[in-house]
């Protein structure tokens, strides 16, 4: 269980994290995909931790966790004696919600568009739409012509923008990215040969 945002994308990849009963964060545990053992992966998603098979700990809570390595204050206390069904058993709504928050935080530091870009932006998407419901291949050449200017203005300004001058720092959080995220999203916009 995953959340993701089209905007953060995998900078700010959200899922449930969890807690030992001292608090502390386990590594990745190794789930088995054979009886000799031989096969299988590692894992750090929250189901895997039940100490089921020998795989890893049993986890005492659930809290919200990104992958930008924010991790949520709050921590919901696994109650192992009223579960049936792990983890279909498992109320995943408080460590969601505090991702959410999580969310609108990194949401108020990103730099904001002009209204009038906002107000088109929106207008273009349900224009969009529309036109997908009239005329499925008019809306495919729209798109395309939307793709072709995002690349070329993205381009011209990513070129533009210097890591001398302005941090990786201030890039990401102005973007809403990781640094990577970041430099990859710049990158994106180059074009191809």
């Amino acid at each position: 269980m995953k959340w993701l945002t089209g905007e953060f994308g995998s900078s700010h990849e959200g899922m449930v994290g969890v807690l030992l009963d001292d608090g502390v964060e386990p590594g990745a545990v190794w789930i088995s995909t054979s009886l000799s053992g031989a096969g299988g992966r590692e894992t750090r998603e929250w189901w895997a931790y039940n100490g089921a098979y020998g795989c890893g700990p049993r986890a005492s809570y659930l809290r919200g966790s990104c992958s930008c390595g924010w991790r949520g204050d709050d921590r919901y206390p696994i109650d192992w004696s009223a579960i049936e069904d792990w983890p279909r058993d498992v109320d995943t709504s408080g460590p969601l919600e505090d991702w959410d928050r999580h969310i609108t935080e990194i949401e108020a530091l990103v730099v904001p568009l002009p209204k009038d870009i906002e107000e088109l932006l929106e207008h273009l998407e349900v224009r969009l739409e529309a036109l997908a419901g009239e005329s499925k291949l008019a809306s495919l050449r729209a798109v395309a012509a939307v793709e072709r200017i995002a690349k070329q203005v993205g381009w011209n300004a990513a070129r533009d923008v210097d890591p001398h001058e302005t941090p990786w720092a201030q890039i990401s959080k102005a973007l809403g990215l990781t640094e990577k995220g970041a430099q990859a999203r710049l990158m994106s916009y180059k074009p191809r040969r």
